[in-house]
């Protein structure tokens, strides 16, 4: 049986785009927003803890989204880019718990991410030797992704708008990829958004 380890997950939650006329986070997605899917997803997962890092719309988001215990903190910094606030949430994680086993960086614009992709994520860090498993797209390796403790310093000293993938890119051998089986799809644009959303009612 794998080893059960101690995983934190950061919804990334902060950056807004120029593309949308909307919150993107409060998108409808079912009976809930986009970013109460990936709330209630990963509520549902074997994950420990779960910590959301808002930055854009921070009130309006606060207002309208339930997040039942799950803990939440702001980057002031956010317009700095996705790694900025990624390095923000880390630091917070371990500031609290320096020993977590892993910790799984997700977004809130890939609605089709569930429970059991998440489950597969953490099962197959759990037994593997890789130090990163991550999700694999078509030309490319990338988030969710879960890096190990050997990763932490590298996450903490992010500071740009490319995130977590030139963590992968660095450390590409030392990296398992799984597929997500179409669920990796990303909402960047209204257009993108109506689409998957009439293909997935």
């Amino acid at each position: 049986m794998p080893k059960k380890l101690k995983i934190a997950i950061l919804i990334m939650a902060a950056g807004t785009s120029s593309r949308m006329k909307a919150i993107k986070q409060l998108l409808p997605w079912g009976n809930t927003t986009l970013i109460g899917n990936a709330l209630r997803n990963t509520q549902d997962s074997n994950a420990n803890t779960i910590l959301t890092v808002l930055g854009a719309y921070r009130e309006e988001i606060i207002q309208a989204t339930d997040f039942k215990g799950c803990e939440t903190i702001y980057n002031p910094d956010w317009k700095m880019g996705l790694g900025n606030s990624i390095a923000c949430g880390t630091k917070h994680l371990l500031g609290q718990d320096p020993d977590y086993d892993g910790i799984l960086v997700m977004l809130t614009d890939q609605p089709l991410i569930d429970d059991l992709y998440l489950n597969v994520l953490i099962h197959n860090f759990s037994k593997t030797k890789h130090s990163i498993v991550a999700t694999k797209y078509n030309n490319r390796v990338g988030v969710p992704a879960i890096f190990g403790k050997i990763h932490f310093e590298a996450l903490l000293a992010l500071n740009s708008d490319y995130g977590a993938k030139e963590i992968i890119k660095t450390h590409i051998n030392d990296v398992l990829s799984l597929s997500p089986n179409g669920k990796e799809v990303d909402i960047d644009t209204l257009e993108e958004y109506e689409r998957v959303k009439k293909s997935n009612k």
